[in-house]
């Protein structure tokens, strides 16, 4: 287990541009990877003992730890359970929705980048084995089934999303400010 008291530092995969001319795909995943990257690099260097803090009053979940860990089952949920039709064993239930926020106010930052990191890499070799149009196995509500391309798009959606909310938090740490 990582020590609590040591600062988060950068994965080992930079932030890479995307492109600005690409095919769709390319850009589709170039996005995402960058902001699945810009996660980390939100992490880095913030002491461990920072990120299960909850500043906000109204989201007393919302911690730095909380959105990491939100992310790595989002993306497990939507790329195993969706697309693939898997088992989903994710720490949140009907009973307690917001389980995988509280998972982050209790482990190491610097465990959960990691676990996101590996989740990340699955759901990157479940893309490469499916076309962009590809029917996922599973169906999400009443609209019916999705398609890879969607994953992808609310993907970076929401991975943008807590990349903003990300960046409030961690300013209210420790007053680091970036792109």
């Amino acid at each position: 287990m990582s020590d609590m008291n040591s600062p988060v530092t950068l994965s080992a995969t930079p932030r890479v541009d995307p492109p600005m001319a690409a095919d769709e795909r390319t850009m589709l995943l170039s996005w995402l990877d960058w902001h699945r990257a810009t996660v980390h690099a939100k992490c880095a260097g913030l002491a461990a003992e920072l990120s299960s803090a909850t500043p906000l009053p109204a989201s007393p979940l919302m911690s730095i730890g909380g959105i990491v860990s939100h992310l790595r089952w989002v993306e497990a949920y939507w790329f195993e359970v969706v697309l693939l039709n898997q088992p989903h064993p994710a720490p949140y239930s009907v009973d307690d929705p917001d389980g995988e926020f509280r998972v982050g106010l209790h482990r190491p930052l610097s465990e959960l980048l990691d676990e996101y990191d590996a989740q990340c890499a699955r759901s990157r070799e479940i893309t490469t084995r499916l076309e962009l149009g590809s029917s996922a196995r599973a169906v999400t509500d009443h609209r019916g089934r999705t398609t890879l391309r969607w994953v992808l798009l609310h993907m970076i959606e929401e991975t943008a999303r807590h990349n903003g909310h990300l960046d409030l938090l961690r300013e209210l740490a420790d007053g680091t400010t970036g792109e």
